[in-house]
């Protein structure tokens, strides 16, 4: 499951990178409803890269022994007082595995990384986007873009061709 995407970026993912289900949370008013409706059997494993209310809701849909992965709380940063999380209980009646990672503790793994990835990027299995902005003018706006979710996958400032 992703959320925050409009509907070609939820198109992309289930057409193009095999996502079960993906779907807009801006578009949800009642983000556990969402979940069981796409999920009806519950979730296995959830990417968090949002929080608040998002995780609420992840909590509530997780399946016994379900595993989350926390990247970040997007939703949280900019808050004076971030919102709370309200049904962590889940972990403990499901057996919720739940743990926080960030890139620079993998660093040490990146040559056996590369030795299992670069194969598969070959083989077509894993594909690589871009999103490429062309020349130095261009750069503040595909920085801002960022922010507001224009681009897919990197964003990439080319200043020459060269």
């Amino acid at each position: 499951m992703v959320n925050g995407f409009d509907g070609s970026m939820v198109d992309l993912l289930k057409n193009k990178f095999g996502f079960d289900e993906a779907f807009n949370y801006k578009e949800e008013q009642d983000l556990n409803a969402a979940l069981q409706r796409y999920f009806p059997e519950g979730i296995d494993i959830y990417f968090e890269n949002f929080g608040g209310k998002m995780l609420d809701a992840a909590l509530l849909n997780m399946r016994l022994s379900g595993r989350i992965a926390v990247c970040g709380m997007i939703s949280q940063y900019n808050l004076g007082q971030p919102e709370g999380v309200y049904y962590l209980a889940n972990i403990i009646l499901k057996r919720i595995r739940m743990e926080g990672f960030l890139v620079f503790y993998y660093y040490h793994l990146y040559p056996k990384y590369l030795e299992m990835v670069l194969p598969k990027i070959r083989e077509g299995k894993i594909i690589d986007m871009e999103d490429k902005a062309e020349g130095l003018e261009s750069g503040p706006a595909a920085l801002t873009g960022l922010f507001v979710r224009c681009n897919v996958g990197k964003q990439v400032v080319v200043v020459a061709d060269e």
